[in-house]
């Protein structure tokens, strides 16, 4: 257990994610800031902001939920609709490497979760060292905000309570997340509901600017909290060319040969990762020998 917060300083703040319990009620929690792996996840990109407070809010979700699994695995989380943001994507395995990225039309309007993408769903896929096959799961968008959306989710396949707050700027994305644990109404009948009236209180500022421990005794200065020593959360994208070169040689070779002949060069934008790949006449030829 740690006693103190990290700083966080402005120019390169740190991304992590700390988990601690109201040992007096029986509920669980996850802090979770992205400093440094959000901006870069940003980098090179230039999303309208509505597109950008989801896409840092799901990061936060992905990031805490993975930290939580029970069995070390990769997780993915992807929102598709057919509105004006029309995908969402989230990926982050067993050590909290993160990745993602949004579709959306240049100019977005203003508005709740099911305005910006219409009718969707929210897909989930959970890939472990244990599993013959990734297990995928697909629910309807069911809330006003993303938060609302995930407690939804998690509050069906839990089946216990549970709450999020989230926010998210060009600089952090950070949230909050509370659960009861079975039995939690036994040790205090008033312990969830009075959690949640607390909780209620925190701002956008707060989540983003504030360290656990800090943000802790701000919201819950009354209570018995045990905060767990935090786990680093990291940007990883890396180029992957051989991913690329795979896809083109399932595409063949007169394919490859008759866009070479016709723009002189086979462009492959990879979209999650945001890296462009650039093949020539003589690297298509090699590819193929």
């Amino acid at each position: 257990m740690s006693t103190v917060d990290e700083p966080i300083p402005a120019h390169a703040p740190p991304s992590r994610v700390r988990s601690f319990l109201f040992e007096q009620l029986d509920i669980r929690g996850v802090w979770v800031q992205l400093g440094s792996a959000w901006r870069e996840m940003l980098a090179g990109r230039d999303y309208p902001e509505p597109a950008l407070e989801l896409l840092g809010q799901l990061a936060v979700v992905t990031t805490l939920i993975t930290a939580n699994l029970k069995q070390a695995g990769r997780l993915t989380f992807q929102l598709r609709g057919e509105g004006e943001v029309s995908l969402l994507v989230m990926d982050c395995d067993e050590q909290l490497r993160l990745r993602g990225m949004a579709r959306t039309v240049a100019k977005l309007s203003a508005g709740s979760l099911p305005a910006l993408l219409g009718e969707g769903a929210l897909t989930l896929t959970l890939d472990t060292a244990e599993m013959r096959q990734p297990y995928q799961s697909h629910v309807p968008l069911q809330g006003e905000t993303l938060a609302a959306v995930f407690e939804h989710y998690l509050e069906q396949s839990e089946q216990t309570p549970t709450r999020l707050w989230l926010a998210a700027s060009h600089e952090m994305a950070a949230g909050l997340f509370l659960q009861a644990l079975p039995g939690a109404s036994a040790r205090d009948p008033d312990g969830w509901n009075r959690l949640q009236i607390l909780a209620d209180t925190v701002r956008p500022d707060e989540l983003l600017g504030l360290g656990a421990i800090k943000l802790i005794e701000r919201l819950f200065p009354e209570e018995d909290v045990r905060i767990y020593d935090p786990r680093p959360v990291s940007y990883h994208c890396p180029y992957d060319p051989a991913k690329i070169y795979s896809m083109l040689r399932s595409v063949g070779q007169a394919e490859c040969e008759a866009i070479i002949a016709e723009q002189g060069e086979i462009r492959v934008h990879d979209e999650i990762c945001n890296h462009e790949y650039v093949l020539d006449a003589a690297a298509v030829t090699a590819l193929f020998k």
